[in-house]
């Protein structure tokens, strides 16, 4: 396990809305296992996920985001492809459908890259939003 260093930047357009922006540069964690490569980090406060563990697998085409802790949820992107999960939170659990309009990440041998995910998020009953996910390893 590798330690790699994240700059992460997540925007949230809700129609009619301002895009509401997260931004947070941590420490994280880097492995491989299989065919598949793997970024591990801690959610802050920030994030409104404190006391939550973001793993992302990065595999052929797919990426596979899995938070654990406070906040649960695993959310899966492949570009043009629909996938539905549940977010579990203290105040329940929402029903999500995620559709994935833009995926790209690229990995160097010195563990340094970047992962960009643009995709629409439906939380039924609550709204729809479009977001981005943007990630650089430094």
């Amino acid at each position: 396990m590798e330690k790699v260093r994240l700059k992460i930047k997540g925007s949230i357009t809700r129609k009619g809305s301002r895009p509401e922006v997260i931004e947070m540069t941590t420490q994280g964690k880097f492995y491989k296992k299989g065919d598949a490569k793997y970024l591990v980090y801690d959610e802050s406060e920030i994030s409104g996920m404190k006391d939550s563990t973001t793993t992302i697998k990065l595999k052929d085409k797919a990426i596979t985001l899995t938070r654990f802790g406070s906040v649960g949820m695993r959310l899966e992107f492949e570009k043009g492809k629909s996938f539905k999960s549940d977010y579990i939170t203290g105040q329940g659990v929402f029903k999500l459908e995620i559709l994935t309009s833009e995926l790209y990440y690229s990995l160097n041998d010195n563990l340094k890259g970047s992962i960009l995910v643009n995709y629409e998020m439906t939380i039924k009953g609550l709204g729809q939003s479009t977001n981005q996910l943007d990630i650089e390893i430094i």
